[in-house]
C-alpha cells in the first residue's frame, strides 16, 4: 500500500512540533523520531518550509502553480514566434 504524502500544512505543523520538542531539551534526532520521519526528510522540509506559516504555505503553492502555467505560456509563444519566423523566411 503506497504511503500518503503529507500536505504542506502538515509539514509545517510537524516542523513546529520539532521546534517545540527541541526547546524542551530533546535532541533533534529524538524530536525527529517523535514525528516519525528521518533526519534527511526533516532537514529537506526545514530547508523548503523553514520559517513559513500555514497561510504562507498555501500562497507559496499557488504561486508555484501560477509560475508553471506562465512558463508554459511563454514557451508556447516562443515556439509560435519561431514557426512564424521560419515561415516568413520561406522555409516551409
Amino acid at each position: 500500500m503506497p504511503r500518503k504524502r503529507p500536505t504542506a500544512e502538515e509539514i509545517v505543523a510537524k516542523l513546529r512540533q520539532v521546534d517545540v520538542l527541541t526547546s524542551q531539551g530533546k535532541t533533534v534526532a529524538e524530536a525527529v523520531r517523535a514525528i516519525a520521519v528521518t533526519e534527511v526528510i526533516y532537514y529537506r522540509w526545514r530547508k523548503e518550509y523553514g520559517g513559513l506559516k500555514g497561510d504562507q504555505v498555501k500562497r507559496l503553492k499557488e504561486l508555484e502553480t501560477e509560475n508553471a502555467r506562465l512558463r508554459r505560456a511563454v514557451s508556447d509563444l516562443a515556439l509560435d514566434k519561431m514557426v512564424l519566423a521560419e515561415a516568413a523566411r520561406g522555409n516551409f
